[in-house]
């Protein structure tokens, strides 16, 4: 029988394994494998590039469950009171958290390009002096829109007098992407990230190391629709997925070049 009747023949079986093994045999008839040692060093170096990318992903994937899930955690524990000695950030991360002082609207800034239901935007971060102490903690007052010209800065309330307030301790990032240098001086009433570092230099005061991000029942506030940790973690996932599969790709692209037919 011939190897194409044979090949023909093995196609209507039902083993798809079978099946497989025949276009192999089929794929590779009359040559031999020789790979070449350039093409197994691409091929490792992309797949192995496309490998730590995948983890990468992968990894992005797994803190964003975790955050969630500690938060989830922690949601239905006592609030802790903010006072004026320091606090352990790690130890109130995610975790509800009560502060009762006056804010210090002089030192209050916006955080730019925060977007709400796809509108340009700000958050709103005033300093709360806690009552009886020099201590302050950053609260994160919710979004407001931006004006029809974005380099108008939009007027926000700031309640005077004392206030309690309750939410969320969370613990900013330290590493930002920022276009161009922001200035280490002076006062700007627009941030491009929550940095807490360079509050505490240029306020010169002590500061908690978290920020009050307040809830949505809690007075003083503004648009209070906070992202959840794990938001869009199916994204890292699907990303992860598609570096593997490019990795994969590479080593078998190379074992099909590594077939040549004898010269």
């Amino acid at each position: 029988m011939s190897t194409t009747a044979n090949l023909n023949s093995t196609a209507r079986s039902p083993n798809m394994v079978g099946r497989l093994c025949a276009r192999l045999r089929h794929a590779t008839s009359g040559r031999r494998f020789r790979p070449s040692l350039a093409g197994a060093v691409v091929a490792l170096v992309v797949a192995g590039g496309c490998i730590a990318l995948g983890n990468w992903q992968y990894a992005k994937f797994e803190r964003k469950e975790a955050a969630q899930a500690q938060l989830d955690r922690r949601a239905a524990d006592a609030p802790i009171a903010l006072g004026g000695a320091p606090v352990s950030a790690e130890t109130l991360r995610a975790r509800p958290v009560v502060a009762r002082g006056h804010f210090e609207a002089g030192r209050q800034f916006l955080v730019d390009n925060r977007i709400h239901r796809e509108q340009a935007g700000y958050h709103v971060v005033t300093p709360l002096r806690i009552a009886g102490s020099e201590m302050r903690v950053l609260v994160n007052r919710g979004w407001v829109p931006a004006l029809a010209r974005h380099s108008d800065v939009p007027a926000v309330a700031t309640p005077a007098g004392t206030v309690e307030l309750h939410g969320v301790a969370v613990v900013p990032g330290s590493r930002f992407f920022t276009l161009g240098n922001e200035a280490d001086s002076g006062w700007q009433p627009v941030w491009q990230n929550l940095d807490l570092a360079r509050f505490s230099r240029l306020a010169g005061y002590p500061v908690q190391p978290v920020v009050l991000q307040l809830a949505a029942d809690a007075p003083a506030g503004f648009v209070r629709d906070w992202p959840r940790p794990d938001d869009r973690k199916e994204r890292h996932l699907s990303y992860a997925l598609q570096w593997y599969g490019f990795a994969a790709s590479a080593v078998l692209i190379w074992l099909a070049l590594a077939w040549r037919r004898p010269a």
